[in-house]
């Protein structure tokens, strides 16, 4: 039988928004997705995590009372140290704790320290191209408003996604029970309750929209928030080299391994990480009203982030940055459809391009500083986590647990 292809597959790829990811990829030597390609795109959306999808369904037939715990306590402790874990717990986890034999430890060591040289415009990237820019995809979109992103704002679930990447690039963060390890498994089974959940609303159209949270979302999102705003940090004047872009794609492979991606979406070097993020792009960038109604908000959110100094005038300051670091990467076709304005200046990140340099210039050619550059930019990476989520912290899945009793 023909897999089916949901109705919100286009017929042929469309243009990715803002004008750098497409330049990139024809410097790369990529084309758009070929036709049996293409369609390969569009049979993914009914595609979600088998390994976790089947688990979570045990977990719902046992009980999540009892099985709940013991799932949190073999991702903290390890299955081995839950003697009593019934045979589907145990089947999984011996499954996520195999590490895969391509991965390359070293390689993900300098992937971590490569993640902090943007320090806090790293971060701004991932907001405010691959954040903002997602809800393009308008079919996402569906699955996000149906877990309450109006009502929650897109500060709370922005601080979660940045706190899940700091826990990712942590030193030791993706070694097994390591922060990003246990935060990683953590989303895969927030994303297989909240697909289960979704799927089962009466309003959810399966044939137009596929399944929620589905591979092909998936492995956009991936590369989105893992490669993209590596790339973004180029465009503000930070020096990657090859090799750190092919140990962040790298780290990105390994990471979407344990977030349940098929081995087919997931990046084997930098080049193919971009050939996976454009083809994605082309097959779900489909704005809509759901477009506006999420990235309207993120337009002022900057005016109630926490300050400890000037933080009005502070927050009126940010609202332009963002907008003009949008600006940039998204361009003005875009901020349009996204209902931004749409003749911001860029200005923010033509002030940041010989900043960056000059860190970058410090880091790679004095002797002893990589290492110092690397520590500050993380400092400033955290420090932006507390400026999004004021005193409360940022709690990975935090924004969906809600879902768990009704799903």
């Amino acid at each position: 039988m023909t897999p089916t292809v949901p109705l919100r597959h286009p017929s042929a790829p469309r243009p990715v928004p803002g004008p750098g990811l497409g330049t990139l990829a024809r410097m790369l030597g990529l084309s758009t997705p070929g036709p049996e390609e293409f369609r390969e795109l569009g049979e993914a959306l009914t595609v979600g995590d088998r390994p976790m999808d089947e688990l979570v369904e045990w977990m719902y037939r046992e009980g999540m009372a009892t099985t709940r715990p013991l799932f949190e306590r073999a991702l903290r402790e390890g299955i081995a140290a839950v003697p009593e874990a019934p045979e589907p717990l145990r089947e999984f986890f011996e499954y996520v704790e195999t590490v895969p034999e391509w991965v390359d430890r070293r390689k993900i060591r300098h992937a971590e320290r490569v993640s902090c040289l943007g320090g806090r415009d790293g971060i701004y990237v991932a907001r405010d191209m691959s954040f903002l820019g997602g809800y393009l995809a308008s079919g996402f979109n569906k699955t996000l408003l149906r877990t309450g992103a109006l009502e929650k704002g897109p500060a709370k679930r922005f601080a979660e996604t940045t706190q899940w990447a700091m826990d990712v690039t942590a030193p030791g963060g993706m070694a097994l029970r390591g922060s990003g390890f246990r935060s990683t498994v953590h989303v895969r089974l927030i994303h297989s309750l909240v697909r289960r959940h979704v799927a089962a609303m009466p309003d959810w159209r399966a044939e137009e929209w596929g399944l929620p949270i589905n591979q092909t979302d998936m492995a956009a999102t991936l590369v989105g928030a893992v490669i993209a705003p590596m790339i973004g940090a180029i465009g503000m004047g930070v020096v990657i080299t090859p090799r750190d872009a092919d140990a962040m794609a790298h780290l990105a492979r390994y990471v979407g391994w344990v977030m349940g991606v098929e081995e087919r979406f997931l990046p084997t070097d930098f080049r193919d990480s971009v050939r996976i993020l454009y083809h994605t792009l082309t097959a779900i960038t489909n704005p809509d009203d759901t477009s506006r109604q999420l990235a309207i908000p993120m337009r002022d959110e900057p005016l109630g982030w926490h300050y400890d100094h000037l933080q009005g005038l502070r927050r009126r300051i940010a609202r332009s940055q963002h907008l003009s670091i949008a600006m940039m990467y998204l361009g003005p076709s875009a901020m349009k459809r996204l209902g931004l304005p749409s003749r911001t200046l860029p200005w923010y990140p033509v002030l940041r391009i010989p900043i960056n340099l000059a860190r970058s210039a410090r880091a790679r050619l004095i002797p002893g500083q990589f290492e110092r550059v690397v520590a500050e930019g993380r400092a400033a990476q955290l420090s932006f986590i507390r400026t999004l989520a004021g005193p409360d912290a940022a709690v990975i899945g935090g924004s969906a647990e809600h879902i768990t009793p009704a799903a």
